[in-house]
């Protein structure tokens, strides 16, 4: 299952993707049966099995001509995207260097981590598939892509085993961790050069954990204008997801709705030689297995 939030005819709602290419109105179908239903994606997120249990069962209630009413097509005119958790509560955490080509070329095999690195996003970075990243020419000359898998909590837990990682995933998204990189170098630590407005697009939706059959072998591909910049697998991570949710999670508490990114591979802008960022017209795609595809262009 996927699952979108998004605005339609000015009203925002959660919808299921189909595989059809089109988008079941959770929203609408409870208001139509006069059903209490979750306000937002991380609002459902914190409502746990309750909400999951209220998609199921709209779906059941929903006969098949009715629920047909219910579909969005993406390019009807009075839809539009959100991302998947249009505001998190928090700062999204970031894993740096987690893919062993990308830590070298950054500055070489000297900067491979042995423990991980971890940084964060600001939520005011975040936007939707297909919203323009701005191109924030006055503030840096050298803003680059990074294409990586996402992983959203699913329930709030501190000091969690590795073997329990699992457990406390909801799902995962593709996010861009658009990076200034100028401005990265400048003030050492990676906050503000990170969390320029518009830069962290982030969806198209949450693909539930159930419908990923193994989150270590997925395929992670990004292109600009149709060139692959990007091509790895998650089976590259130096730090696999479980024991990233194990580390960040020893001390500090992790809730319903976090978002951690879990690093990009080798190809960004910054690595080439020379290095090639991102300019006005840029389209940014990002492709993960069994998740979608994440599209923005630069403005």
């Amino acid at each position: 299952m996927k699952l979108i939030s998004g605005v339609y005819d000015g009203r925002s709602f959660i919808g299921e993707w189909n595989d059809n290419g089109s988008i079941f109105n959770l929203t609408k179908a409870a208001e139509r049966s006069g059903k209490t239903f979750a306000r937002s994606l991380l609002e459902g997120i914190q409502q746990g099995s309750r909400f999951m249990a209220d998609i199921y069962e709209l779906k059941d209630e929903v006969e098949d001509e009715e629920g047909l009413s219910l579909n969005i097509k993406p390019e009807d005119p009075l839809f539009a995207w959100n991302a998947p958790i249009e505001r998190p509560l928090k700062n999204i955490f970031c894993v740096g260097k987690n893919y062993r080509d990308h830590a070298i070329e950054m500055g070489g095999a000297a900067d491979i981590p042995e423990d991980i690195i971890v940084f964060s996003k600001a939520p005011t970075a975040v936007i939707a598939h297909e919203a323009l990243i701005p191109l924030h020419e006055s503030i840096t000359s050298e803003l680059d892509y990074e294409g990586e898998l996402a992983v959203i909590i699913g329930k709030t837990g501190t000091s969690i085993q590795e073997c329990q990682a699992h457990d406390y995933i909801f799902g995962y998204t593709i996010l861009n961790d658009v990076t200034a990189r100028d401005l990265q170098q400048k003030h050492k630590q990676f906050l503000i050069g990170k969390s320029l407005d518009g830069t962290c697009p982030m969806g198209p939706f949450i693909t539930l954990k159930e419908a990923v059959q193994d989150h270590s072998r997925l395929s992670i591909e990004t292109k600009v204008n149709g060139e692959v910049r990007q091509s790895g697998t998650t089976g590259d991570f130096i730090f696999p997801i479980e024991r990233i949710i194990a580390e960040l999670s020893k001390g500090m508490t992790l809730e319903a709705g976090d978002i951690i990114a879990t690093g990009t591979p080798a190809g960004v802008g910054k690595g080439m030689k020379p290095p090639v960022f991102l300019k006005t017209g840029d389209v940014v795609e990002i492709t993960i297995e069994g998740i979608g595809t994440l599209r923005n262009e630069v403005k």
